[in-house]
Order: structure tokens, then sequence, then C-alpha cells
């Protein structure tokens, strides 16, 4: 949110030191009257969200600063307030916790509210603040610890691209993820409006997909016949046997490009679904704005397999709402590059998705976010959402035929989609929807109804603060209402998935981040834990994992959730760990790991569970966080607190022996190499456990369309080429440097890859994907400008004048003289720039 027009009130803000008191930081809030009338000292709360704990008792500036709940704050006029005259400025200082070092960190989304609690109390936004530049070491570093190579600088994007060259086009793999085997041959087969699509019955959905993508680059519709035409050229799509691994059969192809013809055989129709998107990628890079009616496929034998067979992207909606468009986009984007599984976040403390049947509130109050009194109408404000309900980001859901809809479009491109409903944390919008129905029967004299669904304890009286900071969002599994309300949502769910002819197969049931504290307060618990002999909390969570696990082999269901479902604490030596749980090593029970941060001593939680016998997936923070900054650079949205994600951490994501490349820890000082080797290694049977890898897109800072695609790509092919292609061998090589010498050589080509191919063919799709396009590297040396960027092949412009690049700016091929400042940007195939950087 910027700053909206009209508004009578501005804030500007500024971090000014981190490491200062320890781990806190320093910062200034200036608010500005630009009202005719001055701001009294009385009457007014200004309300804005940040996701650091600010200390109310350093706030200066005559106002007191509290935190209502999450990342929700409110600042007061203090007794010495006075009055803010028209024009007038002041100054508001406050030291909070941790550290601010991105604009990412800034207090976003204000509105101020007049009269709060009367019958006239109305909201005005005022927006987001304008951040300052964070102009100093202080401002940039978390404290004096953080070794972290800051990448605002050109001169530092140079350096990291300095082992980069430009390949020769035949040297550039021309599929992505790299197939097994590729083999080129000499010839190239014209695909024309006269070309047969001849296929079976049986792969009529996919002879209508490749239809589809041929007429969207060629203009035209080409026939489709079940059986050859003599004299007629064919793409030929046939079922028959092709040999692959056990776990990967049914994804197996083999594609033939002769001069005469194109054949694609395969075991199952999602091999053949397979093939044809090796064959887009084939296909010359042409955008739908400008088709071609004769493309040219070079002649090829292509046989390749999945190296797993669960190839995920993890999108929540929960805390920020994604359109049904965006999903579909991001479905056609994750189809391209073969991934199979697509994770869909439905639900989260800051917003429920999914219209309900029987359950109406879940979504006319728990999707909305806005303004509000009580919760009673809508949830509050998050992530900078402001108070405006309608158009919010915080706003949305998917109606019934929505979902149907998207089931339906993810199974024609053979993606699953796995729901998450998250309980029994992070619940907290499906809590606040189910007490407004509480109130609204009772009211209604309806009290055996109100309480049917209920799913907290009005008594509890329990002291907790979750992860982003809720006191309040965790279900009370002591009530029957709680189960009845999960089954209810199961039942609607599985309608869904069944009116879509679309096999639902795993329920991702959240499960994590319950904060220590939660139901030790609820006298409703207390008593459950007496009646049933549960004598710890822990033992309370297990019946209630025990009884969920009922609700989903009725089902049919396996039982998915972060590690947390899948872990237990155990004490040894007076230390508190967790370790696998025993109790559902055999209860279908399917944990996708995340927690992996480099010194945190969790490393190894995924294959400690792999080993003990759960099927998992490979979810690590480290590497697979699409959420969290591209880089330590203040303008780079995202979080941090899991390291930052450059495209070239995923490529270089090593499944089976993550250890191979970690080095460093979230503030860039080398790890402890002994610890590291003390951490549990895969065995054999715990090889066989991975299921696969997924990519994890949070939401917080998805504030609209085009900040979900920036974050996603191109980190998203870099994950499925991970998780498709063979296994580089870097784990295997012994000696150091030969190791890091090979990774540096597969990297520029796969760099090369993104630069002259894949990214021009996302530019290529109706609307174009937003995906970043990195910034150029620059400095001047001896008078002259050198420049490179870390996907070779964009093209680079420049300015020497001070002026901004444009798409009619010089080229940058060769160092240039260059006296003073310069201007860069890179330049995608569609004339998208990258942020404008300066050198000189």
């Amino acid at each position: 949110m910027t700053q909206p027009a009209g508004s009578h009130l501005q804030f500007t803000w500024q971090c000014l030191e981190n490491g200062h008191n320890g781990d806190n930081f320093l910062a200034e809030l200036k608010l500005t009257n630009l009202s005719e009338q001055a701001l009294a000292g009385e009457g007014w709360t200004i309300y804005f969200n940040t996701c650091r704990k600010i200390k109310p008792e350093t706030v200066t500036g005559g106002v007191e600063i509290e935190q209502v709940n999450g990342d929700l704050w409110r600042m007061k006029p203090a007794a010495g307030f006075g009055k803010l005259a028209s024009g007038e400025t002041r100054l508001i200082a406050y030291e909070g916790m941790f550290w601010t070092i991105s604009h990412t960190d800034a207090p976003l989304g204000f509105y101020v509210v007049y009269g709060e609690g009367t019958p006239a109390a109305h909201a005005e936004e005022i927006g987001d603040p304008v951040i300052l530049p964070f102009a100093t070491d202080a401002a940039r570093n978390r404290n004096a610890n953080d070794n972290t190579p800051q990448k605002w600088s050109a001169e530092s994007r140079f350096a990291d691209n300095a082992g980069l060259s430009l390949l020769a086009a035949d040297k550039v793999g021309k599929i992505t993820p790299t197939p097994l085997e590729f083999r080129a041959q000499a010839g190239e087969f014209h695909i024309d409006a006269d070309t047969l699509i001849v296929h079976p019955a049986a792969l009529a959905g996919e002879a209508a997909l490749l239809r589809s993508v041929l007429k969207d680059v060629s203009g035209s519709e080409l026939q489709r016949s079940a059986i050859p035409v003599t004299g007629r050229r064919a793409i030929v799509l046939q079922l028959g046997k092709v040999a692959a691994a056990h776990a990967s059969a049914s994804e197996a192809y083999v594609l033939d490009v002769t001069a005469g013809g194109i054949t694609i055989t395969a075991n199952a129709a999602h091999g053949v679904f397979n093939a044809i998107q090796s064959l887009r990628q084939l296909l010359p890079v042409v955008s739908y704005l400008n088709p071609q009616p004769v493309l040219a496929v070079p002649c090829c034998h292509v046989q390749d397999a999945p190296r797993f067979a669960y190839r995920g992207m993890h999108l929540d909606v929960g805390r920020n709402f994604s359109s049904k468009e965006s999903i579909l986009r991001l479905l056609d984007c994750m189809a391209l590059y073969k991934l199979n599984k697509f994770h869909f976040h439905l639900t989260d403390d800051e917003g429920w998705r999914l219209e309900i049947p029987g359950l109406p509130e879940l979504t006319e109050i728990g999707s909305k976010r806005g303004y509000t009194a009580d919760e009673r109408d809508n949830l509050v404000p998050c992530f900078g959402s402001g108070a405006t309900v309608k158009g919010s980001s915080g706003t949305g859901f998917y109606t019934r035929e929505d979902y149907i809809d998207i089931l339906r479009f993810a199974a024609a491109r053979h993606i699953e989609v796995v729901p998450e409903i998250d309980v029994p944390g992070h619940a907290r919008s499906a809590i606040k929807a189910m007490e407004a129905r509480y109130h609204r029967l009772m009211a209604e004299g309806r009290e055996a109804e109100a309480k049917q669904y209920l799913l907290n304890d009005f008594n509890d009286a329990s002291k907790y603060e979750s992860v982003q900071l809720w006191h309040d969002n965790v279900i009370c599994i002591g009530l029957d209402s709680a189960y009845a309300f999960i089954e209810k949502v199961l039942d609607e769910v599985h309608a869904m998935y069944k009116e879509a002819g679309v096999a639902f197969t795993t329920m991702h049931t959240g499960g994590d981040e319950v904060p220590h504290g939660a139901w030790e307060g609820s006298p409703i618990c207390q008593s459950f834990m007496k009646e049933h002999g549960l004598a710890t909390i822990q033992d309370l969570l297990n019946y209630f994992m025990e009884r969920y696990r009922g609700m989903l082999k009725k089902h049919g269901l396996t039982f998915g959730g972060w590690e947390e479902i899948a872990l237990v604490k155990e004490t040894h030596d007076g230390a508190t760990h967790h370790v696998p749980n025993p109790k559902f090593v055999n209860a279908n029970f399917q944990p996708y790991v995340w927690n992996n941060v480099w010194g945190w001593g969790q490393e190894d939680y995924a294959y400690q569970l792999a080993n003990a016998g759960y099927k998992t997936v490979l979810s690590n923070v480290t590497n697979l966080y699409f959420d969290l900054a591209y880089a330590k650079d203040p303008a780079e949205p995202g979080y941090y607190w899991g390291g930052f994600i450059e495209t070239r951490y995923a490529y270089e994501f090593c499944p089976l022996d993550i250890f191979t490349t970690a080095s460093v820890n979230l503030f860039g000082n080398p790890l402890d190499r002994e610890a590291l080797d003390k951490k549990v290694r895969l065995t054999e049977a715990g090889v066989q456990n991975i299921l696969g890898i997924q990519g994890q897109l949070w939401a917080e800072n998805v504030r609209d369309a085009g900040r979900l695609e920036y974050l996603a790509m191109p980190r998203v092919i870099a994950l499925a080429e991970r998780a498709w292609a063979a296994d580089p061998g870097w784990t295997t090589m012994a000696d150091a440097a030969a190791r890091q010498a090979k990774m540096d050589a597969d990297w520029n080509e796969f760099a090369n890859r993104l630069g002259q191919r894949e990214l021009a063919r996302l530019d290529g799709f109706l609307g174009g994907y937003g995906y970043r396009i990195p910034l150029p590297g620059a400095k001047i040396e001896n008078g002259k400008l050198f420049a490179n960027v870390s996907a070779p092949g964009l093209t680079i412009r420049y300015s020497l004048d001070g002026s901004e690049p444009t798409a009619a700016s010089p080229v940058y091929i060769a160092p240039v003289e260059a006296l003073g400042t310069v201007k860069l940007a890179a330049f995608s195939s569609s004339n998208r720039k990258s942020r404008t950087v300066i050198v000189g």
C-alpha cells in the first residue's frame, strides 16, 4: 500500500542503527500533518503493522505505542503530546527488538481511527511510510557479527558474477529440467498448419493441450486424428513400453524428432504430458503476440524420467490472498518445468480462503481484513493490509466453484493439489469466524447450533505468543466441537475433489508452531486431559493427531504436515531435543521438513525422520524458501530469517546430502564443521524414504500478483532442475576444489539457459511472467565501464548522462569509456527492466 490520495497525515521511517543495546535497533518515525487544521492531542489512534516488536518504554515524541495482537500495533497521544500544527512534523524515536535492514522490516499500512469506541468512530487510510535510505553499515548490517556480504552495490554484484561467461548457443541445454539423455541430430522438423496430431482416445487430454500450446505460438489450430493420414506429416502421441525406474515409470518418456515427424512414447499419459513440455522447450522462443506459422524443431532423441516422484511448489494464500488467475498462471509455469505437486496453503491466522458450505462465517469474516471494532465483521489488518476491507491484499477467497476449477486445471496438467488447512495452531481466522458464528446463533436463541463448531475456550487463561506474535491462535482441542469442525471441513473439501473428478490423496494438516503455553490455562483442556488420562500437553497433542488421523483414514487420506507432526520432545542431560516420534512411523504420516537453518542445531531433522521410516518431503528453508529475499540489499523484498536465497542456492541444493554446500551460518560466519560432521546422514533405507523436494512461497510480503511472480521466478526453475534432473555428482567428489569447479561450470551453463532461453520463454506467455530480472553488476576501472549480469544473455543497457536507461539506451557489449556516474539496468526480451543501478 502506498500513500493514499488525500491523506492528511504522512509518515517517514528510517532505521538509524542496528546492534544497539544488544540485538536491538533504533528507528525514527516522522509524523507530518498535511491538513490545514491542527491534530489535537486526543481523540485519535493510529494503527499499523510491524513484524519487529517495539519497546514501549523507549518511545518518544509525546505518543504511546503498544501491541494489539500479532503484528498489529497502535499509537496514541500521551499526556504531553500537545498539538501538531498544520505543516508541522513530529519526531517519534523508538527502540525495537532484533534488527531492520530492509524495506520489508519497516512498519506498514498506517491508518487513523477517530472517536474510537463511539458510534461515530471512523478510520482513514494513511498508507505506507516513506522509507529513507539505509545509509550506513550500522543500518545495513544486523550487528557487528554480521558478515553476510552486502549486495546493494553494483561493484559487489560485479564481483559475484565474475565467474560467469556467455556461452555459445550450442553449449546451452535446450530442455529444462535437464533430461537423462539428449542426442542432437542433423536436420529439423517443421510444424505448420497441415501437421496432424495423431493420438489414441486415452491421450485426448494431452493432445488438446498440445494443440493449445501450438496455437499460442503458431496461430494455427492443428487437426487431430486417431490414425495417421497418408501424405500428412504428424506429431504422434502413443502409449508403449519405456524403460525407467519403478518409481518414475508413469512419468518416463521417449521423444524422437526427425525430419519426417515427431513421435512421443510413454508408459502412461503423465509421461506423454512430460514429453510435450520438452517439445515446447525445443520450439523457438516465440511470443503469443508474434506467432510464427512455421515452427522449426531441431531433430533429436530424448529419453527421460524424473529423479524424484514428488516435485512440489507451495503457495501460501492465507497471509495475503492471490487471485484464481494468479494460481492458474503459477500452475502453468509449474507444468512447463514438470513440477507435479501444488501445496495450496489455504488457511492461516490471517485469513481463511476457501468457501465451506454451511459455515459462511469462514469467508464472510475469516477471509476479510480491515478496520474493525470487535472482529465480528472481519479480521484485523496484518502485513500492512490497511483499514479498507475491499480490495485489500488481506481480503479474498475462492468459491467452491473456483476451487473445483483450479483442481481441474491442475489435473489437466498432471499436477496434484495438496490442500493445507492449518490446525491446531495458525488457526486464528477459523477461531474468530466460528466465534462470530457462535455469537450470531446465540443471539437467535440457537445454543446447540452455536456450540456445534466452536473452536475456543472463552475461559482460557493460557499465556503464549506464537512466532507471528499472536496470543489467541490455537484451537481448543479439548472441545468435541473442534473435531466436528475439522470433520465438516474434510467432508466438504472431499466433496469438491469428487465433483471435480480428481483424486484426493493427501491432506496437509499444518500441525506446526504450536506455541509453548497453549492449553495450559484452558479449563476445558485440563478437564479433558483428566477425563482421558492424559498426563502432559504432548499427550494431549498426540491424542489430537490420533483422532485427526482417524478422520483422514476414513477418507483414505495421507496425513501430511510440517515436521512437528512426526517429532516429539525428549530430555537428555538436562537439554530438550526433538526426535522422531515412534508412535506415528507406520501411521501414513508424511512430514514436510523445512527446518535446517545452518547453526540452529536442527539441520538433520529430515534425515532423522526418513531414517526412522517416515516418507519425507524436503522443504529446506536454506535453499527452497522463495519468500526470503534474493540478496542482502535493502530494496530486495522478503524476509531473511533463514538466509538470503539467490537462484543459485536453489540450483545447488543437494537433496541427499545437504551438508555438501553448507559453509556459513545466517550471519555469514563459518559453520562448525566438526558439529556438522556429527549430524545424521541418510541411511540406504532413509534414501528410499525421501519422496522429493518442494519450494515454499509464504505470503507475508506478497501484496500483489507481481510480487508473487517476482519472488517465485526464476527460483522455481532452479527448483525444477534439482527435483527432476539426475544427481549432478557434486556430493561424490572428494576433492573440494574439483567439486567447486564442477559446480561453477554447471551453474554457468544453467545461468546461460536462464538468460538465453528460459526467461525469454516466460516473456512469451500471455501477459508475460513478472519474474525477477537480476540487477547488473558494474564497476568503473581506469576510466572504463565494465558490466555483467547473473543470467548471461539478458541485455544490459546504460546511460552516461544521468538519465534512466530505457529500451532505446545503448546496449553494453564490451567495456566502454565512462567518466562520472553511469546508470545501468538489465532488460528482458519484452523490455521489462530491472531496478536501475548506479556506479561511478
